[in-house]
């Protein structure tokens, strides 16, 4: 008998690669409804018009995508509110508090971990995420330390995590003391494509917060004076806009067929900052392109120096502009790039998602 499946996610109001491991996982499990704390309908991806999507009692409020962070210290009470006793399996999506859904001794729970919480275990970077004032961090310094509790916690009612990273998993053995094993998440390689007539420009593709060091390549592209194109939006974009000369353009976001374009006419992309997986450099390759990359966190996973991109060491615009100076765009194979990509497609993910589970539900389930 085939268990009975559950998706838990932290929130719906983004339309990023969380939630794309979601729709991922809904493929995989399409009989299974979706439990989330809120849902925007408007700044997600619309396919969730389409799946039984079973939100909280946070829900009622007026909740946008412009607020819901305010709801911080009642998420917790949200997830503990779900009745998941109909399921055998619930697999939660969490960078946050998915993971602390209360399940039954006989419910196989696992985790897919984007990331230990932000707020709980790099409240400094949080913050600076947020871009806080002092009266407000002192506000959410003081509920932080209490959902830091509740935050260990509920990692320890995960019977298995999973890491979207090499990185991730060691975070969660550093916060949670917890094992986990490493699924990469998936790229829709074939919304993307190679192109044989490239531009004039570099690529970043980001949101635009201040950990994400877009000004690191802000200031190395005033210098280097070459052109570059910027998509993405967030918090730090009114400072990146004044930092900007002329050569650099801000393109918000944009559809998708036009930034799978953008990938694929591009020189490279840039991708400077130290993210816990990141799914731009295989979004570029996937499109036949290289990547400049910061040599931390998933980028270390995801990239191969010299076969799919080019790391610089040092986080400085001295250190970007000297490996963009210093890299031949001509000497990476796009087709090599291509087939690098094909590894963490969609297909793959939830070929080892439904291994992994099977695996565990069948030592876990009922004879």
């Amino acid at each position: 008998m085939n268990p009975r499946v559950a998706i838990v996610h932290d929130y719906l109001v983004d339309s990023g690669g969380a939630e794309r491991v979601v729709i991922a996982l809904h493929e995989q499990f399409p009989d299974a409804p979706i439990f989330t704390s809120v849902i925007d309908r408007q700044t997600t991806f619309p396919v969730f018009n389409l799946m039984d999507v079973r939100t909280s009692f946070l829900q009622r409020l007026p909740v946008r995508k412009s607020n819901y962070k305010l709801l911080l210290p009642f998420f917790p009470v949200a997830f503990e509110s779900f009745d998941l006793s109909d399921y055998d399996v619930v697999v939660s999506s969490a960078s946050g508090f998915a993971k602390g859904v209360v399940t039954s001794s006989d419910t196989l729970h696992v985790c897919y971990c984007h990331t230990p919480s932000r707020f709980a275990w790099r409240f400094h970077e949080y913050v600076a995420q947020e871009q806080m004032g002092r009266v407000k961090r002192s506000i959410v310094q003081l509920i932080v330390h209490f959902l830091r509790q509740w935050d260990y916690v509920a990692a320890q009612r995960v019977d298995y995590f999973i890491a979207n990273s090499q990185t991730t998993a060691q975070r969660i053995q550093k916060n949670y003391r917890r094992e986990s094993v490493v699924i990469h998440p998936p790229i829709d390689v074939e919304s993307f494509s190679i192109c044989g007539d490239i531009g004039d420009y570099y690529l970043v593709v980001s949101r635009l917060a201040p950990y994400k060091r877009i000004d690191l390549v802000v200031q190395a592209f005033n210098e280097l004076a070459l052109p570059l194109k910027i998509v993405g939006a967030g918090v730090d974009a009114q400072r990146l806009r004044a930092l900007a000369k002329p050569n650099v353009e801000f393109l918000g976001h944009v559809p998708q067929n036009q930034l799978s374009e953008l990938y694929a006419r591009s020189r490279a992309v840039i991708f400077p900052g130290v993210e816990d997986f990141g799914l731009v450099p295989l979004e570029a390759n996937a499109a036949g392109r290289p990547v400049i990359a910061f040599a931390a966190g998933g980028a270390l996973e995801t990239i191969i120096d010299g076969v799919t991109g080019r790391f610089f060491n040092e986080s400085t615009s001295d250190a970007l502009m000297a490996a963009v100076r210093e890299t031949d765009i001509h000497s990476f194979d796009a087709g090599a790039m291509r087939a690098h990509a094909e590894r963490f497609s969609k297909t793959q993910f939830q070929k080892q998602i439904a291994d992994f589970i099977g695996e565990k539900w069948q030592s876990f389930g009922p004879p």
